[in-house]
């Protein structure tokens, strides 16, 4: 049986946030319908960081802590240094559909999942890549066949990754080689009764909480596929990342529409919080 946790609202009249993040004492998030980044301070007041006409998705931070964006709609990824944007690399010859979630690992190399099909055009799910990008900005496709690549961590030793794949509701793990690349694939967790993983974050003790947007709930996963943990939201649930002062905050975006034209004109998006069992840990 698992633990019924309960959040409260931290920040509403968002269009759609995504790619949550916490760093340097700030949640930032990605509200991705109305083209801005922002940034929160503790009472959940927003202020926006950066404009990303083509949509904003996954967050990371480089080593020098330069902020990569990935702007979806022209599957490019930014690099904001300094207050100003450029592109840092052009994935429109790699990914096959809009670029979504990203992790940016400890030395600056981001992980780039793309949908793969146009899911707002009603076509059907077909499998994609996941992209690595170095921190020169040179990127090469690293790992093939997965069914829409979304929310990804990394665990603190740098050597294992963990990609949710949405559309066939499992959590998918690599081994992360010395050279970067991703080998000894594995079926990390299956999720049951109609979850579909889209953010995820890592804790310390190893699990993983998972937005579920399908059935209105963020759940923390144990490897194999035990849920421990449960919080249900009164709408969809699209990301959560692990933050606070203490790391164990879970914050945690939902919205009650994902298609582009009602998230705009009703602004249904909230970010949540709740106390977690465990803090954060590895990347993001």
């Amino acid at each position: 049986m698992s633990i019924e946790l309960t959040a409260t609202v931290f920040a509403r009249g968002l269009c759609f946030g995504e790619g949550p993040r916490w760093h340097a004492g700030h949640l930032y998030v990605s509200d991705m319908q109305a083209h801005h980044v922002l940034q929160f301070d503790s009472g959940g007041n927003p202020t926006q960081v950066l404009e990303v006409p083509a949509c904003p998705s996954g967050l990371g931070w480089m080593p020098d802590g330069s902020l990569l964006v990935v702007s979806m709609e022209d599957r490019s990824l930014l690099r904001m240094k300094n207050g100003a944007a450029s592109v840092h690399a052009d994935l429109s010859s790699l990914a096959k559909g809009r670029c979504n979630d990203m992790v940016v690992d400890a030395f600056g190399r981001a992980w780039v999942g793309n949908f793969g099909f146009d899911l707002h055009a009603g076509e059907k799910p077909r499998p994609t890549e996941l992209i690595r990008v170095d921190p020169d900005g040179s990127a090469r496709i690293v790992a093939s066949e997965l069914v829409f690549p979304n929310g990804t961590v990394i665990t603190p030793d740098s050597r294992t990754l963990i990609v949710g794949e949405s559309f066939a509701n499992r959590l998918t793990a690599f081994d992360i080689t010395p050279e970067g690349g991703l080998d000894n694939r594995r079926v990390w967790a299956e999720l049951a009764d109609g979850a579909v993983p889209d953010g995820i974050c890592l804790d310390f003790a190893g699990g993983i909480w998972i937005a579920s947007p399908t059935t209105n709930e963020c759940i923390r996963v144990e490897e194999g596929g035990k849920v421990t943990h449960r919080i249900a939201t009164d709408r969809g649930a699209y990301a959560c990342m692990l933050g606070g002062s203490g790391g164990n905050s879970l914050f945690v975006l939902t919205s009650r529409h994902s298609h582009p034209d009602k998230c705009r004109s009703e602004r249904s998006a909230e970010v949540l919080i709740a106390a977690a069992p465990h803090a954060g840990a590895g990347w993001p």
